[in-house]
């Protein structure tokens, strides 16, 4: 080795060094960016904590076994909306499609803007609860005082009479809770919906 050569070593583990640490930092940040997607994805298809599926078709078949589902509604600090199930708890029978109606209002003499997040308890049911349509896949807008009947579609999979642990539950609650949502530049957005009143509802 070179005098120039020993000279230049610690310059070059220094940046090889310097690449590793550069190399892992960008790696942690796409890592913690795609953790929420991936999480979602991992919960949508397994069902883990109650969290229920997305179709776009009814089940093919109905089976008479039954269940209750139960209808629960919150609202996160932040958001200045009621939010109640207008629809009583229903027995149905597995792959019977159900229609549910929710009814949210804002108190508040502004517009805001909420999103749901939302699961099913017991656990083990949100693998076999599919929503054909819902309010929850949508940011919702309400101008001030405005009240807003909010509809859910949706049906028990069949497949839960087969499954060890789907079999023994004769009761859900489908549970949503509202979240404030930032209405950053979205100011003319907002009242463009003032003004129209958008989206009015009973």
């Amino acid at each position: 080795m070179t005098p120039s050569t020993r000279q230049n070593a610690p310059r070059l583990r220094h940046g090889t060094i310097a690449a590793l640490c550069v190399a892992m930092v960008a790696g942690m940040v796409g890592l913690a960016y795609a953790s929420v997607p991936l999480y979602r994805m991992f919960c949508q298809a397994t069902g883990f904590g109650g969290t229920t599926q997305r179709v776009v078709s009814a089940s093919p078949i109905v089976i008479d076994q039954t269940v209750t589902v139960r209808f629960d509604a919150n609202v996160a600090p932040g958001l200045p909306w009621t939010f109640t199930p207008v629809t009583a708890p229903a027995t149905l029978k597995l792959g019977e499609v159900a229609n549910a109606v929710y009814r949210a209002t804002n108190t508040s003499d502004t517009t805001t803007i909420g999103t749901a997040a939302y699961n099913v308890v017991p656990d083990q049911a949100g693998v076999f609860f599919n929503k054909l349509a819902c309010f929850c896949f949508t940011e919702q807008t309400l101008s001030a005082g405005q009240s807003v009947d909010m509809p859910v579609q949706f049906f028990v999979d069949p497949a839960m009479a087969a499954d060890a642990d789907g079999r023994r539950v004769g009761e859900i609650t489908l549970s949503y809770t509202f979240f404030p949502v930032v209405a950053a530049k979205k100011g003319v957005a907002l009242q463009g919906a003032d003004a129209k009143g958008r989206g009015k509802g009973s």
